[in-house]
Formats: C-alpha cells, sequence, structure tokens
C-alpha cells in the first residue's frame, strides 16, 4: 500500500489547491482512477470534462466509455492495469483546451504521480497529452502515435506511447484498415502484448466499437 499512501498525501494537496484560475471554478479535483498498486501503465488524458467534474474520475463521458470498450476489446483491465491521470486536475471552462500556465501549475502533481508509480510505460492519451511532454509543440499525434519512444521525468527516462483520445473516436465511426479505430486497436494490442502480456480474446467485434 505504499503506492497509495503516497498518492493520498500527494492528492490531499492538490484538493487544496487554488494556484491557477481552474481551482475557482472546478467541482472536483479529479486526480486519478484506477489501481496504484497493481498498475504498470499511467494513462494520461488532457482534462476533466464536465462528467468528469462532477464525479470526480478521469474518462467517465461518452469518451471515456468508448475507450472502456476499446481497452475491454485488448485486455486491458482499467481498473488494474491502468493508473489514469490527467495534465490538469481541474476541469476548463467549457472544455477548452488547459493553458500553459494551467498545466504548469499543476506540473508538480502530474510529476509526482508518475514518480510515486514508477510505471513501466506512459501512454499520451491525445495530443494535449503528448505536448506536455514533447520539445517539438508542432507534433502531430497521427505522425507519432504506435511507435515507441523515451519520455523524461524528473531525471528519470520512461517508455511511451501516444494513442488517439477517445473524443477523437466518436467523430470517426469507420472500422476499415487505417481508419482512426482500427490504429487504435492495432496500438492498443501492441501496448498488451509489450507490457503485459499476450492479447487475451476480446468480447467486442469491429461492429460494435463502430456503433459506439
Amino acid at each position: 500500500m505504499i503506492k497509495k499512501q503516497c498518492l493520498d498525501i500527494v492528492q490531499q494537496k492538490c484538493e487544496n489547491c487554488s494556484d491557477c484560475v481552474l481551482g475557482e471554478t472546478r467541482n472536483n479535483v479529479v486526480f486519478s482512477d484506477g489501481n496504484p498498486e497493481t498498475a504498470k501503465i499511467v494513462l494520461i488524458g488532457e482534462a476533466p470534462g464536465e462528467t468528469e467534474d462532477m464525479t470526480g474520475t478521469p474518462f467517465v463521458g461518452r469518451a471515456g466509455k468508448l475507450l472502456n470498450q476499446f481497452l475491454q476489446e485488448a485486455g486491458i483491465s482499467r481498473s488494474e492495469d491502468l493508473y489514469i491521470i490527467n495534465t490538469v486536475k481541474c476541469r476548463p471552462p467549457e472544455n477548452r483546451v488547459p493553458t500553459d500556465v494551467e498545466k504548469a501549475m499543476c506540473e508538480k502533481y502530474l510529476t509526482a504521480q508518475i514518480d510515486i508509480m514508477n510505471p513501466k510505460a506512459i501512454i499520451f492519451c491525445g495530443a494535449t497529452s503528448l505536448k506536455s511532454f514533447c520539445d517539438d509543440k508542432k507534433v502531430q499525434i497521427s505522425k507519432v502515435r504506435g511507435k515507441w519512444f523515451d519520455v523524461e521525468v524528473n531525471g528519470k527516462k520512461y517508455r511511451s506511447m501516444a494513442i488517439f483520445h477517445p473524443s477523437y473516436l466518436l467523430r470517426n465511426h469507420s472500422m476499415e484498415d487505417g481508419s482512426p479505430r482500427r490504429l487504435m486497436q492495432q496500438d492498443l494490442s501492441v501496448i498488451k502484448s509489450e507490457i503485459l502480456g499476450d492479447k487475451t480474446s476480446n468480447p467486442f467485434s469491429n461492429k460494435d466499437l463502430a456503433a459506439v
């Protein structure tokens, strides 16, 4: 329980944070989801949305439900294999992209979570989280997704990969070869195989995923 105890301390500080304007409009700090004692992967999203702000849990809206389906299809357990966080812990008004200042104010919590988790891999879910750790701010997620690369956090290198954000997949329903949803399947399959072990059989069909 050492990781959880350390993360609880960070969470308490985060919940009392008022370092940026997001602290004035939030309903809840959205700190994390998943089991820190069993998770081998840290998945980093952008920022909480409306549903996340109301519940205090990341990725629980429409995009989160779609992510859950892709994870389950790949044989990745959200509750045991992943520790899910965001670049900022409070919802930006109107779900806008968090500013550089807001991300900078939240960085100490984000890097503390990564330090404590010491994951086997970091997965950047969407362009905003990727650019938060990438020197090239013009990087296109479509060009780098599915490829392993190293990122450095507080002097330690972590194996990392970028994947599409599920909100993008909500606008792209095709399951044709080369489509965003098919590429998401492929990327999660690689992550499952190389970080967690062999891919298990999936309960979802391509038709199921295309319908959401």
